[in-house]
């Protein structure tokens, strides 16, 4: 099979697309720019499907490299024949691609290689036979050799012998494995002695359940609680059912070996089979379970990145606190630190009076237009000295999430950004910055430290990576970066970048100014033809001397457009945000053009440069609700969402704890997928169902509008 078939094979795509996608990934073009500038080639293919294709490609690259190493080991042991070549040739699942090599590998010394050293291998073939002889009888023919003392000691080596060839049999293991697929139960029990430690995993100290129904977030509890040592997890099929399934391969009727066979078939499941099958079943679980969670933490990442902007105000940003004050910094509309304090409205210092005339001062001082506050520990207490503050102007207050605020402010990013200052200084720059443009500030932070992810630490760390490294890249080049404000850790999302090009960029600006021209980027140190196509359609320039230049219509497209300018008897800047005149064009006017090109170009000349973006929204929470103690059930709040998990949406109503909308509550219907109804930022309506002050914990249901 080549690549091709296999990715034919796992996705329901056309053949030529699949064929184009691949060579273009093997020519080094990103994901985002075939998606945008190539759908000619791929049939008009997504970022998603494109993604699935690279990554099937990449697994057939694995398997093919792993059946290689496997035939080239068998035949240095000159086992290698030619059908058992093919058998691996074709075979594309690795765990049977390794029970067809399981017979051929060299092992560490076993009973059975000992057994074997012992001369016992033709007494286990006898046994195997299950001919009329009586095992005792053709076992008194080895006592004696190879220092074999007893009929039961060769007995015993030849059961040992056998046991080993039950478990190499491949078509066993695979009728085994489907076995467990079908019918294993997960059982988990509280590790004695752990009661109290144990406390927030009180629902799995006795725990069974068919693994065919195991949802990710439980079996990602399961095996955290199982890391942190709290439960031990065992997969546990009912061996009365799976013993037989063995015993048809190898039991032929009733003879005088067939109770030595059946004790072998009983010792190869308990001491070979069974810790094989359960941790391989098990990794199964935990590769399903990983991509659940990496696809619900893509898709609140995603959300998250392309939170709404303020765009170029003047913020008063405040990173709260209680003990050690209010950290305050004032912004201008590039995000430029203009000044600092710190005030103590809050407890012990108490000095909220001297905080409001501060603030007071700043606002008039530095022409603040907004407010931004940090939502985490004093956020709400903060939100409402600000809000008791009569300024001199109307102004709008938001909470801004601040997770992962505190990574930035102690990172390498942060002390380079701003080398005199401290972490509290950086911290609130940070929470002013998210506010004007969230996908700018938080590309600086590990996607892990957002607080967005469903069990992040316990999934595969390299899937993880690749995955939200995806969707970084796709949110970055779907907004549009522009050129001459962007930070080299915007810019090194870009596709065909990097951070080497993107800091090359950055140093060009300040040697030569601002770029008046996508062109002027062949000008940048190391930037070539290549990472010119992949990154140009991705870069704005504001005012630049050719308007197509703040655009997401692609340099190599410009000659098109002219045409089509020139067709219409206009310039191209007369073209740019004339709806009535572009409207009334056909692709078929411009042979030249094929169709998925010109869509995409008289969309974008429609409203050139267009933010994706929503606009950015005020939350009001409740001034009479401060803490869960204020709460009642029954009562109806408005909340935003901050994240959503396989099982439900979490929501931050104006207190410290944030309360769980479960998926039962999303709806009045089955859900299934929480994010098909909800989603992060969203605003919404809830009624309280529940609160557990003692455990700290808060139930919603959503309340449909209107």
């Amino acid at each position: 099979m080549n690549k091709l078939d296999y990715i034919r094979q796992l996705l329901s795509l056309e053949n030529d697309a699949i064929k184009n996608t691949v060579q273009l990934l093997d020519e080094g073009c990103t994901v985002p720019f075939i998606a945008r500038y190539r759908k000619d080639h791929t049939k008009g293919l997504d970022e998603v499907e494109i993604a699935a294709i690279r990554d099937h490609a990449k697994k057939f690259e694995e398997i093919t490299a792993r059946q290689a190493t496997i035939i080239h080991a068998i035949d240095q042991s000159d086992k290698l024949t030619t059908e058992l070549k093919s058998k691996i040739e074709a075979c594309f699942e690795l765990s049977l691609l390794e029970d067809l090599y399981l017979p051929y590998k060299v092992k560490r010394e076993t009973r059975g290689e000992k057994a074997k050293k012992k001369g016992l291998e033709p007494l286990a073939k006898m046994i195997m036979s299950q001919g009329t002889s009586h095992p005792e009888d053709l076992a008194h023919r080895f006592v004696g050799q190879h220092k074999v003392e007893s009929t039961e000691e060769a007995i015993s080596g030849a059961k040992d012998i056998i046991a080993e060839w039950i478990n190499e049999s491949a078509d066993v293991r695979n009728r085994v494995r489907n076995y467990y697929q079908k019918k294993a139960i997960l059982k988990a029990k509280l590790v004695k002695g752990k009661e109290e430690l144990a406390e927030k995993y009180k629902d799995y100290f006795d725990f069974t359940e068919p693994i065919y129904k195991l949802v990710s977030h439980r079996f990602l509890a399961l095996t955290r609680a199982q890391k942190e040592g709290f439960l031990t997890v065992k997969i546990q099929p009912t061996k009365e059912e799976v013993l037989p399934i063995i015993e048809r391969f190898f039991v032929k009727g009733t003879n005088p070996c067939a109770d030595i066979i059946s004790e072998a078939v009983a010792e190869s499941y308990k001491r070979l089979i069974h810790p094989s099958i359960e941790n391989e079943v098990f990794n199964e679980l935990k590769a399903k379970a990983d991509e659940q969670a990496i696809k619900v933490f893509s898709t609140n990442l995603k959300q998250l990145l392309l939170a709404p902007p303020l765009g170029g105000k003047r913020i008063l940003a405040i990173d709260p606190g209680f003990k050690s004050g209010c950290k305050v910094v004032c912004l201008d509309e590039a995000g430029d630190l203009l000044t600092n304090v710190t005030i103590f409205p809050h407890p012990p210092q108490k000095e909220a009076d001297k905080a409001m005339s501060k603030l007071f001062q700043l606002v008039q001082a530095y022409k603040i237009e907004v407010i931004a506050i940090g939502d985490g520990t004093a956020g709400r207490e903060t939100e409402f000295i600000v809000k008791k503050t009569k300024f001199d102007r109307d102004l709008d207050v938001f909470s801004v999430r601040e997770d992962g605020a505190s990574i930035y402010s102690a990172s390498s990013i942060a002390r380079k950004e701003f080398p005199n200052y401290d972490v509290t200084v950086r911290g609130a720059v940070s929470i002013g910055r998210r506010l004007m443009d969230p996908l700018a500030e938080l590309v600086k932070i590990d996607p892990k430290s957002v607080g967005v992810g469903q069990y992040q630490h316990e999934v595969d760390q390299t899937e993880l990576k690749t995955a939200l490294d995806d969707v970084v890249v796709s949110c970055v080049n779907k907004v549009g970066v522009d050129l001459n404000t962007a930070s080299p850790y915007l810019l090194s999302y870009v596709s065909g970048l990097g951070f080497s090009l993107a800091e090359n960029i950055v140093a060009y600006r300040h040697e030569n100014g601002l770029f008046t021209s996508r062109s002027e980027l062949k000008k940048v140190k190391r930037l070539g033809d290549k990472a010119f196509e992949q990154a140009a359609g991705f870069l704005r320039i504001r005012d630049a001397k050719n308007p197509l230049d703040n655009s997401a219509i692609h340099p190599e497209n410009y000659s098109l457009v002219s045409k089509i300018a020139k067709k219409l008897k206009v310039e191209v800047a007369e073209m740019i945000g004339n709806e009535n005149l572009l409207s009334n064009l056909k692709q078929t006017d411009f042979t030249e053009i094929n169709q998925f090109t010109f869509e995409d170009i008289i969309n974008e000349l429609k409203k050139p440069g267009r933010d994706p973006r929503k606009k950015v929204k005020v939350m009001e929470f409740d001034s009479t609700i401060r803490s869960l103690s204020d709460l009642k059930v029954g009562m109806k709040l408005m909340g935003i969402v901050t994240n959503v998990t396989a099982f439900g949406a979490f929501v931050n109503i104006g207190i410290k704890e944030n309360g769980l909308i479960h998926k039962s509550n999303l709806s009045d219907t089955y859900v299934s997928d929480p994010a098909q109804y909800i989603s992060l930022h969203e605003h919404v309506n809830v009624e309280v169902l529940e609160i557990d002050v003692p455990r700290k914990r808060l139930g919603l249901k959503k309340v449909m509008v209107g």
